[in-house]
């Protein structure tokens, strides 16, 4: 990925081949559904969203696309049976593109951080 001056979410997906571009539609799609008043912005030149805080990112590489946040323990706990295929760290899962993009996880895992947005933001209102 030679660009580093994106300015929307259109202009990086523009970059990758269009099996590539499905696979990051599906992903944007779902964001979209789960967290429609999400901010969708370039953050670290990669596609964000933004919905009380940083939401979720995601990126694409030669052989993935990763999903992005600094994740939560609770996060990866939840998720450890679903996640123990990809390579995952505190702050990326990876989703090889010589597999199906699992979609239902996806939009598990959004939904989560949403629910950890909507938590968080409200603990500070309490403060």
């Amino acid at each position: 990925m030679s660009r580093t001056d994106f300015k929307t979410v259109d202009e990086y997906h523009a970059i990758f081949p269009a099996d590539i571009v499905a696979r990051l539609d599906a992903i944007r799609t779902i964001i979209k559904k789960v967290a429609p008043d999400a901010e969708e912005v370039i953050s670290y030149q990669i596609p964000a969203y933004k919905y009380l805080g940083f939401l979720i990112y995601y990126s694409a590489y030669k052989g993935h696309i990763s999903l992005s946040y600094p994740f939560s323990a609770a996060l990866l706990a939840e998720f450890s049976k679903d996640l123990a295929k990809y390579k995952v760290s505190k702050s990326a899962i990876q989703f090889p593109h010589n597999g199906p993009l699992p979609e239902a996880l996806i939009k598990k895992i959004v939904q989560f951080r949403l629910r950890e947005n909507k938590e968080t933001a409200a603990l500070k209102a309490k403060k």
